[in-house]
């Protein structure tokens, strides 16, 4: 038979991790983490396209960069038609 302080110990996981879930979602939608993939994709674009000694790699990476970004930002819009048609 539960107890009361077995209850209280069940509720408080699932707050605890409940607020770990919400923290973990805001992080995911989050503008930080957006740019952040962003400047990491650049970064890694440039010094690739530089190994390989193709032109101007610091500029002809923003292209791809910008890209990257526009589509993490789209996600979501086709997230929502996805779960209103296709699910």
């Amino acid at each position: 038979m539960a107890t009361i302080e077995n209850l209280e110990k069940e509720i408080k996981l699932i707050k605890d991790r409940n607020k770990k879930v919400e923290t973990d979602k805001a992080w995911e939608i989050s503008w930080t983490r957006r740019l952040l993939l962003a400047l990491f994709t650049y970064l890694a674009i440039s010094i690739y396209m530089s190994a390989i000694s193709l032109p101007d790699p610091w500029l002809n990476a923003i292209v791809p960069s910008i890209a990257f970004l526009l589509s993490t930002l789209t996600l979501p819009f086709f997230k929502k038609l996805w779960q209103k048609y296709l699910r």
